[in-house]
């Protein structure tokens, strides 16, 4: 096996194939290691997320390198079965790249039983091994924008089900009207990593399956269903009207943490430190929901009273009361709204995100475990509407709300180029040594199509690789510079896909993550490599 560094929490371990990452994984999740926080396997790798306080890079390769994987991984005694409409629109072209008739493509595809290995890119996406040998075939060169929820796929030697509508570039060969992610079941995703699966010709099989399990879309809408705006409130209950969301305004708080089974990522609050500062002001845990808004635009009219503070993002605020009075609030500071009072966030001077909190926390229900918002993966509460009522829980006698803090004062500008810490690896050779150089020479402007998934990057000089090869899917963090065949990188942020198909070529060092989550669109980065993550690796 070989270790490789992805960044200063994280490690990714090389395995010579799909066999052996499947035997380290049921290893590892046998014997947990003290510090782990997370394992990512993928078709030839398992990315590895630890606690630095608790553990060293150096200390888990020894021991991962001391496991035995030698003995293939039991098999589950789960079967399920998935029934298809062979009708893809790719089905005809994948028969003429095997030399086969499109019918003995469906033969093959149904006559054998696959295994989960291991799941990402969606919740509920699941990459399945064990086909039929013959059924191995490339990506599409060019992604489709759009594949409709429940289309069977082809991509190498795996098989996939799109859980929901998205952009892929796999090989289309059919549609199942099976739900492969329902945020209603007490397991969503519902091929988990081990599981047997088998597919059905609905042509040819009569096979029945109850209405429970049936989308006749293939694919329930996992946001959390809530009309807010007629949101029963308790006698007495303060709440918070929206009057404007803004560009964008979700619920966030720390993030969902051990979902990467499910194929699900953190997401979570895209400055951490704001986050825990709103709450803290206001008296509430760390770890409790908030609004985070992107730009201004936001208005929230209190009914009741409640108190709020608002962190992050440098943007002016203003307090408007109930008979047309207005002043300027100061940030990082608990303000107390009365009945029929409005706060407005304006745009911000510097900065891109900015979060409001209300003491004694937002009454919203938590989806798997959190109240964070994932825009990619359409998990937890939908983006507030104007006219929502968001309710407010009662404080905690014990709660105290806190004293004013300092606001940062070096929060990223137009005005000013960004630098950001970055640590080189894990596919660090994939590239040209002249791409390498220009990752840190040259500066990146952030494109209008960033959001919380990543921020996407243009330079004058695309990145070139030294290898053209087409890699196999591996876990990737959090900060991961994922540089795409356009050689324009993408800087992955909350909301980033748990696997991905392209090399990345280093990450942003984590005391940086916050401020990469407020770089506004149009900035100027440039990204200094610190120590070498390899140098704390010691040799196996």
């Amino acid at each position: 096996m070989r270790f490789l560094p992805v960044n200063l929490n994280a490690l990714l371990v090389e395995l010579a194939d799909l066999d052996q990452t499947l035997a380290l994984l049921a290893s590892l999740q046998r014997e947990p290691l003290r510090g782990v926080q997370e394992l990512v396997p993928a078709a030839r790798t398992i990315l590895v997320r630890f606690r630095p306080a608790a553990t060293s890079a150096a200390e888990l390769v020894r021991q991962i390198a001391g496991r035995d994987i030698s003995q293939r991984a039991e098999r589950s005694s789960t079967l399920v079965e998935i029934p298809v409409h062979y009708n893809g629109e790719d089905l005809a072209e994948v028969a003429q790249i095997l030399g086969i008739t499109p019918e003995e493509v469906v033969r093959r595809h149904t006559g054998s039983e696959y295994t989960v290995a291991f799941t990402g890119f969606a919740p509920g996406f699941a990459y399945l091994s064990g086909g039929h040998p013959s059924l191995n075939v490339p990506r599409r060169s060019t992604p489709r924008t759009r594949i409709p929820a429940g289309a069977v796929g082809l991509a190498g030697s795996f098989s996939g089900v799109y859980p929901q509508a998205s952009p892929g570039g796999w090989q289309i060969i059919g549609v199942t009207p099976l739900a492969m992610w329902d945020i209603d079941r007490a397991q969503p995703a519902l091929l988990q990593p081990g599981y047997r699966v088998r597919f059905v010709d609905l042509a040819t099989q009569n096979v029945a399956y109850s209405a429970g399990t049936v989308s006749t879309r293939g694919q329930k809408d996992s946001k959390l269903a809530v009309n807010r705006s007629q949101q029963a409130l308790a006698a007495g209950q303060a709440a918070l009207r929206v009057r404007a969301t803004g560009l964008l305004t979700v619920f966030q708080d720390l993030g969902r943490q051990g979902q990467a089974g499910q194929g699900v990522s953190e997401s979570g609050a895209m400055d951490q430190a704001a986050i825990k500062a709103a709450n803290r002001l206001v008296g509430n845990a760390s770890n409790a929901a908030a609004l985070e808004t992107v730009g201004g635009g936001l208005q929230l009219q209190s009914l009741g009273e409640t108190v709020v503070a608002v962190t992050g993002a440098d943007a002016p605020l203003g307090l408007t009361t109930a008979d047309g009075r207005r002043w300027s609030v100061p940030r990082y500071t608990p303000v107390a709204l009365a009945h029929g009072d409005t706060l407005t966030v304006d745009q911000p001077q510097a900065g891109a995100r900015c979060y409001v909190a209300v003491r004694g926390g937002f009454d919203v229900a938590a989806v798997m475990g959190s109240c964070a918002t994932d825009t990619l993966a359409h998990v937890g509460p939908a983006p507030l509407s104007v006219g929502d009522v968001l309710g407010v829980r009662p404080a905690a006698a014990s709660a105290v709300v806190g004293s004013a803090e300092l606001p940062p004062d070096d929060l990223p500008t137009l005005e000013q180029e960004v630098v950001l810490d970055v640590v080189m690896g894990p596919r660090t050779d994939w590239f040209t040594a002249d791409a390498i150089a220009r990752l840190a020479i040259q500066r990146w402007q952030v494109t209008s199509q960033s959001n919380r998934v990543g921020l996407r990057l243009a330079g004058e000089v695309p990145l070139d690789r030294a290898i053209s090869g087409e890699l196999p899917s591996e876990g990737t963090a959090l900060g991961a510079l994922q540089v795409p065949p356009s050689g324009q990188p993408v800087l992955f942020l909350a909301d980033h896909p748990l696997t991905g198909g392209y090399p990345v070529i280093a990450a942003v060092a984590p005391h940086h993550l916050d401020r990469a989550g407020q770089i506004p669109v149009g900035a100027w980065l440039r990204f200094n490599p610190i120590r070498p993550f390899a140098e704390l690796l010691p040799s196996v």
